[in-house]
């Protein structure tokens, strides 16, 4: 998009090294602003950068004074309004997602930004886009569809739960001496409740005699 709209034989070469730093810069502040956002919340940790911003612009005080007394009130209302909605607003709203989702994920969503830019020069300034910015809006588009898919992972396995039965226990076999024979094996005891009850009045069993009674 910026070749498309770049004027032949006009292409700077310092411009594109600062431009390859402001995005260097951008992408670190973007990586440094995640971990203060679990320290503070997101109001407070634009306007800490809104005032190192101001502490970094103080040697351009007295220009600023200067210029701004004679910049007519268009000017000086389109400088209230990109310190209220791009900075302050922006920023903001910028940090309150970035607290709710992956660094890397939401800097994606950046390619929105020249899409954006050149649909509304299109529309408010009457700049027609030129084929080639066309094809890298759609270019910028599929990248921020494809940075957004949701990857389905397989659930983990359970941990398995350790028994709470107790192990029975086994009868520990004993030593015998070298070359004597192994004991018999023990038969199976039964209890009573496994024995056969006598049958009265049979002929193998009688019975108790009714004479010792």
């Amino acid at each position: 998009m910026g070749a498309s709209t770049a004027e032949a034989g006009r292409a700077s070469l310092l411009g594109v090294v600062l431009c390859l730093v402001a995005a260097l810069t951008y992408a670190l502040g973007v990586v440094a602003q995640k971990p203060a956002l679990r320290h503070a919340n997101a109001l407070q940790v634009a306007a800490f950068g809104c005032l190192v911003g101001a502490l970094a612009c103080l040697p351009f005080t007295a220009t600023l004074v200067r210029e701004i007394a004679q910049a007519p009130p268009a000017a000086t209302l389109n400088l209230l309004y990109l310190g209220a909605f791009p900075t302050a607003i922006a920023f903001t709203t910028w940090g309150y997602a970035l607290a709710r989702m992956p660094a890397g994920r939401l800097g994606a969503t950046t390619y929105l930004v020249p899409v954006l830019v050149a649909l509304l020069s299109w529309a408010l300034l009457g700049e027609v886009p030129h084929p080639l910015a066309l094809a890298g809006g759609a270019l910028c588009l599929a990248g921020v569809a494809i940075s957004r898919r949701h990857t389905t992972t397989p659930p983990a396995p359970a941990p398995a739960q350790p028994s709470t039965r107790w192990p029975r226990a086994r009868p520990v076999p004993q030593a015998t001496p070298q070359g004597a024979p192994a004991p018999p094996p023990t038969p199976p005891t039964r209890s009573n409740a496994h024995r056969p009850r006598p049958r009265l009045n049979h002929p193998e069993n009688p019975g108790p005699d009714p004479g010792r009674l």
